[in-house]
């Protein structure tokens, strides 16, 4: 009887079965008919975007026909809804631009070409994402039109990247950053889940690198990325900052203590930040992207005139020593105009009165031995401007009565630092310091700082900034290697001007290389630490030894002294992430020529064709036959250059070559 009842039932979930796949069948074909896929194109057809529009908006990235990015969702949760979960499209729009920037600060070229394609996807509800596709990447971001004020709990950005590949990841222990990290080289689909980096993080695909950046960062938190499964890594915003408490150990830190549940509280009528993947199919296409800044929001100010580029005297980096003269060095007027008469000899632009010049604390309580007055009046004499270093909290406290002051003193400019956050209120401060700052026709180096993010397009007077391990660490770790310094430009740099402070005149190689605090020295010879000038990027660039030891070198000090901050082009020559790097940049009417190398002697031939039919002398700085024992050693030698000259040139060991060519009358 049991037997016979079995028959009944198998035919029951057979028939259920089959409805069941049927029904599957057809919501399949159903959900494919819904979905809806556009495809964007660089100008010269080598990029596509592939967006994808179903119940979620994903997109998906192609370099020369092989796929380097898988769909990756994007999503943006506010308190009442979530942008990106089932989109209804209202309008389709599309338009092409090519155009050129100018830019007031000339960080790689005297014109920017600013080519793509844009598709503008509305969606009902009130808001719309915004795709473009470059040469040299893709970015999108997502707008708002909502009237009423909005909260971001937070944002989804995936980054779903095809096998293989490895990554450059500067991993942080928490948001609370300098974000001043070493550059952790592994493949990213063995690394575990759930790790922090600060951005640009610069991926190695089977095909092109890829490095993850952002634009148009404002009134919004800054984006991180965490480590994921299967070659994937995903944004991470620090959430909204409740309260916040200066430690009181500390002028300076001023931690989160109180957290919101979200990342972000906004007008409901805006456009939000882009997110970008640059993409390299050579190292060197890394050193000439700009799409940071092609992203940024509009220039802010209108009369740029008194923007001025040039080097400074550094006064922190090498502790104030300084010697052979008739007074006790230190955080001192006599010191200072010792400073200013350095800098008038060599041309020097600037000097910076860095910690120690008012009472901490307080910026209207200057120290006894300063007579501000005095060292204003001097420089303006010898032409020389000053630069003043400030802490961040105390500034934004006394923002009005200390900003004042300094116009009043005729300061040119301040390095504001320690902010070491870049939460919606920490981003909203810079640029209230840049606008503050630009009223009263100051520059801005923000140190102890997020990477650049656009800001400097908008306000080209924040010229610089750090977000970089520099030279600085040098006093405290061994941590700037040769290779370091190859990894950087190629990466940081990338997002904008990096104040890593070059200028070491004190050189050693790994195996002698020692920790002092207040005798510092660089790692790798002096022809690498005088490429630096040539090959890293900040308009406002240091001279970070002190004055008595660049007096005592006065080849280096006057070769130095010739190479311009600001480029009309630049060309890269040769180039490989983490290894060497050679770049010949103009300004005016001379090329300038810098090389570097990591841990590993090379020999590179330079192809002059990239000349004009004039003759050139070029001024060399290059290693000495002794470089191995003594890093200082160098050789200099003049010689003539033309476009059908072909020279080989050889690096030391961590070592480096400049050259200055000048063309003949």
């Amino acid at each position: 009887m049991k037997h016979l009842n079995k028959q009944p039932m198998k035919k029951i979930h057979h028939i259920l079965l089959t409805t069941l796949l049927l029904f599957l069948f057809f919501a399949k074909i159903a959900n494919a008919q819904n979905k809806k896929n556009y495809e964007l194109l660089s100008p010269d057809i080598t990029i596509k975007m592939v967006i994808s529009i179903d119940d979620q908006i994903q997109y998906s990235v192609l370099v020369d026909g092989e796929t380097i990015l898988k769909p990756s969702q994007i999503s943006m949760k506010l308190n009442d809804q979530v942008l990106g979960l089932n989109p209804n499209i209202s309008s389709i729009s599309k338009r092409s631009v090519d155009e050129n920037i100018i830019p007031v600060v000339q960080e790689k070229f005297k014109v920017i070409k600013d080519n793509y394609n844009e598709l503008t996807i509305s969606l009902k509800k009130n808001y719309a994402v915004i795709f473009r596709v470059y040469n040299n990447g893709i970015a999108y971001r997502f707008s708002t039109k909502m009237d009423k004020m909005i909260t971001v709990i937070s944002e989804e950005a995936t980054f779903n990247f095809v096998g293989g590949n490895s990554v450059y990841y500067p991993e942080e222990r928490r948001f609370q950053s300098h974000n001043e990290r070493k550059y952790l080289h592994m493949r990213l689909d063995t690394m575990s889940s759930g790790r922090l980096a600060s951005l640009p993080v610069l991926v190695e695909t089977k095909g092109p690198k890829v490095l993850i950046a952002e634009s148009a960062l404002k009134n919004y938190p800054g984006m991180w990325v965490l480590s994921g499964k299967n070659n994937s890594l995903n944004a991470t915003f620090p959430k909204y900052a409740l309260e916040d408490k200066l430690d009181p150990m500390s002028d300076r830190n001023v931690p989160v203590t109180k957290k919101a549940n979200y990342i972000a509280k906004v007008n409901g009528k805006r456009n939000f930040p882009w997110r970008i993947l640059a993409i390299a199919k050579e190292d060197g296409d890394l050193i000439t992207n700009q799409l940071v800044y092609q992203l940024g929001e509009k220039q802010q100010i209108e009369d740029t005139s008194w923007i001025k580029p040039g080097k400074v005297a550094w006064d922190w980096w090498n502790a104030l020593n300084v010697y052979g003269v008739d007074f006790k060095s230190g955080v001192n007027t006599e010191t200072y105009k010792y400073f200013i008469d350095f800098a008038s000899k060599f041309g020097l632009e600037y000097i910076i009165l860095d910690e120690g010049w008012y009472k901490l604390g307080d910026l209207m309580h200057i120290v006894p031995e300063i007579n501000m007055e005095e060292i204003m009046a001097y420089g303006k004499q010898k032409n020389v401007g000053v630069i003043l270093w400030v802490v961040w909290k105390t500034l934004d406290d006394q923002l009005e009565i200390a900003m004042d002051q300094f116009e009043k003193w005729g300061v040119k400019g301040i390095k504001v630092d320690f902010m070491q956050r870049d939460d919606q209120s920490i981003v909203n401060y810079y640029w209230k310091i840049a606008d503050e700052a630009a009223k009263r026709k100051m520059l801005v180096d923000f140190h102890g700082a997020y990477k650049p993010s656009g800001l400097r397009r908008a306000y080209p007077n924040v010229i610089t900034r750090e977000g970089v391990k520099g030279l600085e660490n040098n006093k405290w770790s061994k941590d700037i290697t040769p290779t370091h310094n190859l990894t950087i430009p190629f990466i940081r740099m990338v997002t904008g001007p990096m104040d890593y402070t070059p200028g070491a005149m004190l050189n050693a190689q790994p195996k002698d290389f020692t920790i002092n605090f207040d005798r510092p020295m660089s790692m790798g010879t002096r022809t690498h630490q005088i490429a630096q000038y040539i090959i890293y990027e900040s308009p406002l660039q240091m001279l970070a030894d002190s004055p008595s030891n660049f007096y005592a070198e006065l080849e280096s000090t006057e070769f130095i002294s010739r190479i311009p901050t600001e480029w009309d082009d630049t060309k890269v020559l040769k180039a490989k992430v983490g290894e060497y790097l050679l770049i010949a940049r103009k300004r005016g009417n001379n090329w300038y020529i810098g090389g570097m190398t990591n841990e590993k002697a090379r020999e590179f031939t330079i192809d002059f064709s990239f000349l004009d039919n004039k003759e050139y002398t070029a001024d060399i700085m290059k290693d000495g036959f002794n470089v191995i024992k003594y890093a200082g050693d160098y050789i200099k030698e003049t010689r003539t250059i033309s476009k059908k000259t072909s020279i080989v040139i050889k690096l030391a060991p961590g070592g480096g070559w400049s050259a200055i060519l000048v063309p003949h009358l």
